[in-house]
């Protein structure tokens, strides 16, 4: 077998935080890297429930990406994971990004600069949690002498980015990037490139990279497939726009799965007039953007995501028997 990336799991605020810390558990006994959580606007928040994994936990990470520094401002940040890493005994990874535009409009924030707001929290939440006062009159942010007023220790921060601005910004400050679902390979490929090239630019040593991809696991290949359907369903439904102008990075989404756009179109339409996703979702889109069959094929495929760049894989493990699909793919691990 090919080298793998590191393998992780990924809920996030849609999963109920009782069942986030029996996942945790599953993880941190059957060798996984981390357990990464994933926070958007009108989910649960996560930061209760990571802190519940962490102490029913002794060795997995403990990852967070992203929180976005609207709804949490980076002083809350850097009060909030300090405690967090704390609780698990420095295990605690910090993913920051500019959130889901559309979500936080609606509650009255203005997104109109995502990349300064981002730049600006990581260098805030960074320089807090080095036990240094912080001064900053941003473009998006204003602070003025902070400092926490209790020790805490520099954690990872993480990147979620997409765009090139976002991605050059990436390799010049972060320690990591987010690559978020529904990212196609070659798509990942790409932006990995651009993170290197600006972290070389920067002279800084290359982000760690985390992609979040949906996983089904069942002996059955086709009961994998047909989970990993629904799930790529749902995100579809959910991140792409109704209508056909899209944002820049769907489109290229698009063009790097080797789908054809009018193809994308037709299943967007079926999935929001309920058919189901098992007969509206074909095998190029499994292709593109999961992982899904036997714990064998599973991690034959998680073999293209390192080729493309990709240190880490944070798996989303779909259908209904998720801890049994968790417990094969660590059996099967080399």
């Amino acid at each position: 077998m090919s080298e793998l990336p590191a393998i992780s799991i990924r809920v996030s605020g849609a999963v109920e935080p009782r069942r986030c810390v029996e996942l945790a558990k599953a993880a941190d006994e059957d060798g996984f890297a981390a357990l990464w959580f994933a926070e958007n606007p009108f989910q649960r928040g996560v930061l209760a429930t990571a802190g519940a994994c962490a102490a029913a936990t002794r060795r997995v990470r403990i990852g967070v990406g992203v929180v976005n520094p609207y709804m949490r401002h980076p002083a809350q940040i850097a009060m909030d994971f300090a405690a967090l890493d704390e609780l698990s005994g420095g295990r605690a990874i910090l993913g920051i990004g500019s959130g889901i535009a559309g979500a936080l409009q609606r509650v009255g924030f203005d997104t109109s600069r995502p990349v300064a707001a981002v730049r600006e929290a990581v260098e805030i939440v960074r320089a807090l949690l080095s036990d240094q006062s912080v001064t900053m009159n941003g473009q998006v942010f204003k602070i003025d002498a902070a400092r926490l007023g209790f020790p805490a220790r520099p954690l990872p921060i993480y990147m979620a980015a997409a765009s090139e601005r976002a991605l050059r910004v990436c390799g010049q400050i972060a320690d990591g990037l987010i690559v978020s679902n529904m990212t196609p390979p070659r798509m990942t490929r790409r932006m990995a490139a651009i993170v290197v090239d600006a972290a070389a630019e920067a002279g800084r040593p290359k982000p760690w990279f985390v992609q979040y991809v949906p996983c089904a696991v069942a002996d059955d290949r086709e009961i994998a497939r047909a989970a990993v359907k629904a799930a790529i369903g749902e995100a579809l439904t959910l991140l792409w726009p109704v209508g056909d102008i899209w944002p820049l990075r769907r489109e290229v989404a698009v063009a790097e799965s080797g789908i054809p756009r009018r193809d994308f179109v037709f299943a967007l339409e079926r999935l929001r007039r309920g058919e189901p996703a098992a007969e509206v979702i074909d095998e190029r889109f499994v292709v593109a953007f999961a992982i899904a069959g036997t714990a064998q094929e599973c991690l034959q495929q998680a073999e293209r995501y390192r080729e493309t760049g990709v240190d880490e894989l944070a798996l989303t493990f779909a259908g209904t028997r998720a801890a049994e699909g968790i417990t094969q793919l660590a059996t099967a691990l080399p």
